[in-house]
């Protein structure tokens, strides 16, 4: 390789390094020059002088003797597989193996179900920092930014910051709470470079996992122990994302144990008030966690995970109790948690094996209105056959406790202040195959007792029919039920609406029942051509005995939950993807939502009907993806949301620009830009809990990633 003298030292795109380092130069520059490397034929040669050259000649100097050659090896794999699953095609990425539709794999093609796979290349190319954000790529599923740290998520309507009909599961552990039948989703974090992928569904999943899978399921999954090894290091800093830093390592106990441990620290500033100041909700907290995968022979493997976080939320709340009244204050808002997961698999042939999984989890909060510890405790068993050549069997069984002990305050109490909830469920599903490689159907069902309303039965019925390899269609016929959450029982909420009126009273209600859906659903998949394929889902669903406040007679400010409200949704979910050239792929998501909604006679809830426009009739998302000469990947996501009349939300348009450029195989650098179109914009706005209206600004932030 050339060489100069002088304080340099320098590096082709290979990652070859060449250094004669005399002194260190006054100059500070980061790249003095280009030059085409004359030893390798990889790419270009970059000149680095100042204190750069020391830093990398040290680096490498510790490094060499530290990497063993198979250690070494397996690095250049991670990135091998890190480079190829950015080329993968559209058949591949359509033979993709999913879990999540029935509990084993099977090829995303061949799924009888609208489901839609956010790899973890697609996170990093889109420059998300956040779970809920990530989610934003899907069709069918409604996001939007409440304020810094707090989020409203759904699938397919009825979204709200307190949305109660969509699963949320991360490597077999569920995130559900039954606090309000949702999801805390500030406190649902993970290194987003550890993730393999997230599956999700639209549409019920509840004959395999259970209530509350009612709308749809998120299923993150993360990478293998042995898929993440070396060490790795990421940070970066901008306008809102104030400072951000990972750290993580992965290594081998022995050829067939693998292990990694990670901590990640954030800072988020302040969202905005609409007139432009500050909102005081800052946000930022920590994590650190490890995996450790264990193969002992080709038949066993197991699974251990741990996690812990601590962080603080920062908000104004407006319904803050004093001697004197209701008023507004600041409050920081303190939450904690951890939680150990371990499974066991055992695999008897490509068709047949037994999983066997126990978690435990806690959690804290603790705000001036607000405090909650809980814990759970989860077991899970699962058993997949064959009968003969036609039928394919998994059923299961688990059990799930949760115990909480709430601090009430006059704001915010329930009765009693705690209380254990046992959920026991069990389920059965038989794939059966009426014509090889042709027509496939689907029945199962899951069967369930818990605390409010007894036992629950939810059915489903699909079938999958592939005319061809590049054509499937499938239908589907559901039943799911929401359970009532510990709020819908036991919960009083108060109110602040004006000086001098007394404070709106909102009560649980033990008698209150189960919200049930039927859903009826199609789809299509199609690849044309190598370089074009179409998703296409169609559904129906029939609600009843949704939950409405009712007032109580004789007193206008008490409501109590009921189950008065009615109605229909439908609507047309279309994903296609295309590959312009070997450099430029585009892909979008275009969603089309109708709800009505119907109150029951004697119903008196004022607000029953605004579900109606607390999701957007329309929204739809175009992605381009660039990878340019020089390593250099420049990606773009423009994002239209209807607007959302319930909450006072107009339509708008979002701009996320992403520019990166890897000058080695192991150093990504990238500058993000996210909601360039306008300074800033509001998603949704607070419900139940009256905290202040804020919007998302617009931001740029950098990031660099180094993996050893």
């Amino acid at each position: 390789m050339a060489q100069m003298p002088g304080s340099s030292l320098f590096i082709c795109a290979a990652g070859n390094v060449c250094a004669e380092v005399w002194a260190v130069g006054a100059h500070c520059g980061f790249v003095d020059e280009f030059m085409k490397c004359i030893s390798c034929s990889s790419g270009w040669l970059w000149r680095l002088t100042g204190p750069f050259p020391l830093v990398f000649a040290l680096v490498f100097a510790i490094r060499a003797p530290a990497q063993p050659a198979s250690a070494t090896a397996e690095t250049n794999l991670e990135l091998k597989s890190r480079a190829e699953l950015k080329k993968l095609t559209l058949d591949q990425l359509m033979n993709m193996e999913v879990v999540s539709v029935s509990r084993h794999e099977e090829k995303l093609s061949h799924a009888p179900s609208a489901i839609y796979v956010i790899t973890g290349e697609d996170m990093r190319r889109a420059g998300v920092t956040t779970i809920p954000d990530a989610l934003r790529l899907a069709p069918g599923v409604q996001v939007a930014q409440v304020d810094a740290h707090t989020w409203a998520v759904s699938a397919r309507g009825f979204n709200d910051i307190f949305a109660n009909k969509l699963l949320v599961l991360q490597d077999g552990r569920s995130l559900y709470t039954p606090l309000f039948s949702g999801v805390f989703w500030e406190i649902q974090d993970t290194m987003l470079e550890d993730i393999n992928r997230i599956e999700v569904i639209r549409g019920p999943g509840a004959t395999l996992w259970g209530a509350n899978a009612v709308n749809g399921v998120i299923n993150i999954i993360t990478k293998k122990a042995k898929d993440t090894q070396g060490l790795f290091v990421s940070a970066g800093a901008g306008t809102e994302e104030r400072g951000f830093g990972a750290v993580r390592y992965g290594g081998a106990l022995s050829e067939n144990v693998h292990y990694r441990v990670f901590a990640k620290y954030f800072n988020r500033d302040d969202s905005a008030r609409r007139d432009g100041s500050d909102a005081h909700d800052s946000w930022d907290m920590g994590r650190g966690g490890l995996r450790v995968d264990w193969d002992p022979n080709d038949q066993n493997s197991l699974f251990l995970s741990g996690n812990a976080y601590a962080g603080t939320l920062q908000e104004l709340n407006e319904t803050v109790f004093t001697p004197t009244g209701f008023r507004s204050q600041i409050d920081d808002v303190n939450v904690r948690g951890q939680h150990v997961i371990g499974r066991w698999t055992h695999t008897y042939s490509e068709a047949s094996d037994l999983r066997l999984q126990l978690y435990y989890d806690r959690n804290q909060r603790r705000s001036v209105i607000f405090k909650e510890d809980r814990d759970n405790f989860d077991v899970d068993f699962q058993h997949r056959f064959p009968i003969g050549e036609w039928n394919n069997l998994i059923w299961g069984a688990g059990y799930r406790a949760s115990w909480d002990r709430i601090g009430n305050t006059p704001s915010i109490s329930f009765v009693p202040d705690h209380r254990t909830i046992n959920l026991y469920s069990a389920f059965v599903q038989d794939d059966v195959t009426l014509v090889k490689d042709l027509l496939r159907l689907s029945l199962g069902s899951k069967f369930e007792h818990n605390d409010f309303t007894g036992f629950e039965i939810q059915p489903s019925a699909r079938m999958l029919w592939t005319p061809h390899e590049r054509h499937s269609f499938w239908a589907s016929v559901s039943r799911a039920v929401r359970t009532p959450s510990r709020a819908e029982d036991d919960i009083r909420l108060q109110q602040f609406l004006a000086p001098g009126f007394p404070p709106l009273t909102l009560s649980g209600n033990r008698s209150f029942e189960s919200e049930k859906l039927m859903a009826y659903e199609l789809g299509h998949r199609w690849q044309p051509h190598a370089k074009l394929s179409l998703d296409l889902a169609l559904f129906y669903n029939d609600y009843r005995d949704l939950r409405t406040l009712e007032p109580t007679p004789g007193n206008p400010f008490l409501f109590r939950a009921e189950n008065r409200l009615e109605g229909e949704t439908y609507g047309v979910e279309l994903a296609p993807s295309f590959e312009l050239t070997d450099w430029w792929r585009l892909q979008a998501a275009y969603t089309y939502l109708q709800i009505q909604l119907h109150r029951q006679p004697g119903s008196f809830d004022p607000t029953a009907e605004a579900d109606e426009g607390r999701s957007p009739h329309h929204q739809f998302t175009v992605r381009s993806l660039m990878d340019l000469p020089g390593n250099i990947q420049f990606d773009a996501i423009v994002r239209y949301v209807d607007r959302l009349p319930a909450v006072g939300i107009d339509s708008y348009t979002a701009l996320d620009l992403r520019l990166g450029w890897r000058p080695l195989p192991n150093l990504d650098i990238s500058i993000v830009g996210r909601n360039l179109l306008d300074s800033q914009h509001a998603e949704f706005a607070p419900s139940f809990i009256r905290t202040e209206m804020t919007e998302v600004q617009h931001s740029v932030y950098g990031k660099i990633s180094w993996q050893f």
